[in-house]
């Protein structure tokens, strides 16, 4: 009796376990990388300047300056920084269980928590020292203030949350406008049922709230579009692979899987986004709710993902991590799906539930395998031999901002800009990554001769690939060891000069 009684009121208690445990498994086991490496330097700054430089990145500053203010309190750890966004990944999870028990049933909202536990692209968003696990909290909550408000239309309460939570979205990721789409979209598809909810003014004004908080940013939004061309050429958005037919199945494919899935046979690979489109127009047909919330998850889902493809033929958008909110709403729907399949065929929704977790168990699998040797044993072995007066000196921005924080030397790491075979200037501009660097300038180096005169010794950090990034190394400097990791390659030399001065 009391181990029913637990199982009934306490339920949800393993699901939030569940998602707990496997966030935070594995969430050390990857070194930092660019992006990352991007974040944790930008939270360095103080509020007022995170600001500034916010406003010539490609992303708003506010969760810049929360992970600024979480290294403030709790350091900087690998465990640390990343553990703010496992928080948040959990709180999504919760929050998508409170979503399907609003518009579905308790054994649904019990599916939903286990599939949004495991969801791979979740998952590994929610261990990384990025805004995309922020995002999802904060755009499942708006969701859920929605559903509350569509029930109730006089509690303004609701619409309140509504504006506080999609302007901490706005201030969080552009993206968030894709949601806001989705909203209204979902209003007008009420129109029939609740003919009044679109057309009310508190609608009106809560959206108009929303525009006034985020007034202080547009200023600097707009001006970052218009000097989208200084982006491109920093290569922070014109790194994006432009979309073919294959772009949209493989993002399904890559919510689920973290894989592309070209690599298995055509008639699996169309398996997956087929059967999630024919669950969706099921789920669609038979939502006879008065406020369609079933309907509200399918256009949140299924909505952004589209738009973003359909304006990506013009100019390229689609990251599945910029969509990890949308796919949030996946694991909910398939949960109501399965949930309605249990009330008649309870063997064929077994079926179903066994193989929506084989394939996220699948996911899991690609999120923890990582290479036994990382970027951070590279840079160790550098801050194990480094000696009084190296130099080191790296040659792509990608590897130079996961370098600086595993750094512990006193020398501060050089980035390497060689002008451009059109002879301007290689370094990078004010906007994007460049303008993490706008005011110390001095880690610039255009040319390795430079260091001729000084050190005795200069390690060079670069991709192994040919070919060689250090395309001018004098021929005067000696080779003494070689050390490659995976894609990138350690080179330490002796300077010879330098050398001779020192041991005459």
């Amino acid at each position: 009796m009391q181990a029913r009684r637990w199982v009934t009121e306490f339920w949800l208690i393993p699901i939030v376990v569940l998602a707990t445990l496997v966030r935070l498994y594995g969430s050390t086991a990857s070194a930092v990388w660019c992006d990352e490496g991007s974040s944790l330097f930008m939270s360095q700054f103080s509020p007022l300047l995170i600001w500034v430089h916010s406003a010539h990145d490609v992303h708003p500053p506010l969760y810049f300056l929360l992970l600024h203010a979480w290294t403030s309190a709790f350091g900087s750890s690998l465990f640390s920084i990343r553990l703010l966004s496992v928080l948040p990944g959990i709180g999504s999870v919760v929050l998508g269980v409170w979503l399907t028990l609003l518009i579905a049933s308790r054994r649904a909202a019990l599916l939903a928590g286990l599939f949004l536990a495991l969801l791979p692209i979740a998952v590994r968003y929610s261990q990384e020292v990025r805004m995309y696990s922020l995002m999802g909290f904060w755009l499942l909550g708006a969701t859920i203030a929605l559903v509350y408000w569509v029930k109730n239309p006089q509690r303004h309460a609701y619409l309140m949350a509504y504006a506080l939570l999609m302007t901490a979205s706005f201030y969080t990721h552009y993206f968030t406008a894709f949601c806001v789409l989705s909203h209204w979209c979902y209003l007008l598809l009420l129109r029939k049922a609740q003919p009044c909810l679109i057309r009310r003014p508190a609608w009106w004004i809560t959206n108009g709230l929303i525009v006034v908080m985020f007034t202080p940013w547009l200023f600097d939004f707009f001006d970052l579009l218009r000097h989208l061309d200084q982006l491109r050429a920093g290569n922070d958005i014109g790194w994006i692979t432009p979309v073919d037919a294959y772009s949209l199945p493989s993002t399904v494919w890559q919510f689920f899987t973290l894989t592309d899935g070209t690599f298995v046979p055509g008639w699996i690979y169309l398996s997956l986004p087929v059967a999630l489109a024919v669950i969706v127009v099921a789920v669609w047909r038979h939502d006879q709710g008065p406020y369609k919330f079933h309907g509200l998850l399918i256009i949140y889902a299924l909505l952004p993902p589209i738009v973003v493809f359909a304006i990506s033929w013009i100019t390229p958008l689609l990251v599945e991590r910029y969509l990890m909110f949308s796919a949030l709403g996946l694991p909910i729907i398939l949960a109501v799906a399965i949930d309605r399949i249990a009330e008649r065929f309870r063997t064929a929704a077994v079926f179903a539930v066994a193989l929506l977790l084989t394939l996220e168990l699948t996911g899991l699998s690609n999120d923890y395998r990582t290479d036994p040797e990382q970027f951070d044993d590279l840079v160790n072995y550098v801050n194990e031999h480094y000696v009084a007066g190296d130099r080191i000196v790296v040659s792509d921005m990608f590897w130079y901002l996961s370098y600086r924080y595993y750094n512990k030397t006193p020398t501060v790491p050089l980035l390497y800009t060689p002008d451009k075979p059109d002879g301007t200037s290689g370094r990078p501009n004010a906007y994007g990554f460049g303008t993490l660097f706008t005011d110390s300038s001095n880690v610039y180096l255009d040319k390795l001769q430079a260091l001729e005169s000084g050190p005795a010794r200069v390690w060079l950090i670069s991709n192994k690939a040919p070919p060689d990034d250090f395309t001018s190394i004098p021929a005067s400097w000696v080779n003494v060891s070689t050390l490659t990791i995976e894609d990138t390659q350690l080179r330490l030399y002796e300077v010879p000069d330098a050398a001779h001065a020192k041991h005459p």
